[in-house]
């Protein structure tokens, strides 16, 4: 099965079980009498959009390259988690306008008892879909499929307050309740931030981690016949990587034998790489001044 298929099956998983929770959340919430479980249930229908945008950033980042999108439709996908982000943001700031707008009016309620079954089915089933999703998105290095993992994750923080707040009140202290909503919004509102933050640096050809700059170079320098790495530079597209790598080989050597290894620096990065989509390779001749010198 292939990451998209992979990724696609996960996701129709997630928009299934979502759906059913949202339903009992929402309805626990009216019957209950609980805003902190109806914020829980809106939560949990933003979940839902998410996964479907998800689904899409899966379809769209796996196109292959086309006469208008010449290095590919990679970058499809941290828009798609920029989207994510924006929607956890909205969500967030949702749940605490209503949670302060309840404490301002002072009109607080009293759970009923299935307000408090709902959140700990809720805690427990998005638990489990965090770690069902979160595995297969580091598996295929899908970032917008990691947002989502953490957007069922944020909606199990969500439960946890929702449970608290909910319990609070039915104790007597009823502006628990909305006081619970605020202080998962905070939650929610971070999380939105920092998936944000990653996708935007997916976008603006953010370079690759040190250590991955390193492997490049330790592979370069392993193939016979080059002499030194003169300048290396990395370009984060979406979940894959482009390298601009200057070799040099001895002077003496013809354009056919400087060429044959090149190819080999780039064939070796590319195999044994797979966030590596494409390395272009530069030759110079090498000098013994060459030591040092950054041409790139």
């Amino acid at each position: 099965m292939s990451n998209i298929e992979t990724g696609t099956k996960i996701s129709w998983v997630s928009i299934m079980v979502n759906t059913v929770l949202c339903i009992f959340k929402i309805t626990a919430g009216v019957i209950g009498r609980s805003s902190a479980m109806l914020a829980d249930g809106v939560h949990t229908l933003s979940d839902v959009f998410a996964t479907y945008i998800v689904i899409i950033g899966l379809k769209l980042s796996s196109k292959e390259a086309d006469d208008k999108h010449q290095y590919g439709h990679e970058k499809f996908e941290p828009v798609c988690a920029k989207v994510i982000s924006f929607v956890l943001l909205i969500t967030g700031l949702l749940i605490g306008y209503e949670g302060i707008k309840a404490l301002v009016s002072g009109e607080f309620s009293s759970p009923g008892l299935i307000a408090v079954i709902a959140a700990i089915v809720s805690i427990g089933l998005k638990e489990l879909m965090y770690w069902y999703t979160i595995k297969t998105a580091k598996k295929i290095k899908s970032l917008a499929m990691e947002a989502d993992a953490w957007h069922h994750r944020s909606d199990a923080f969500s439960s946890i307050g929702t449970l608290l707040g909910i319990l609070g009140a039915r104790m007597g202290y009823k502006a628990l309740d909305p006081i619970a909503a605020i202080i998962v919004c905070f939650f929610i509102i971070k999380i939105g931030v920092e998936y944000y933050i990653k996708a935007t640096n997916q976008l603006v050809d953010l370079c690759a981690d040190a250590a991955t700059v390193q492997n490049i170079k330790d592979i370069g320098m392993s193939i016979d016949g080059v002499k030194n790495i003169n300048g290396i530079k990395t370009r984060v597209f979406g979940n894959k990587i482009y390298v601009d790598l200057s070799i040099t080989v001895e002077e003496t050597l013809t354009v056919k034998q400087g060429h044959d290894i090149a190819e080999a620096v780039h064939d070796c990065i590319e195999c044994s790489m797979d966030t590596v989509k494409h390395c272009m390779i530069h030759v110079e001749p090498y000098c013994n001044y060459d030591e040092g010198i950054n041409i790139i």
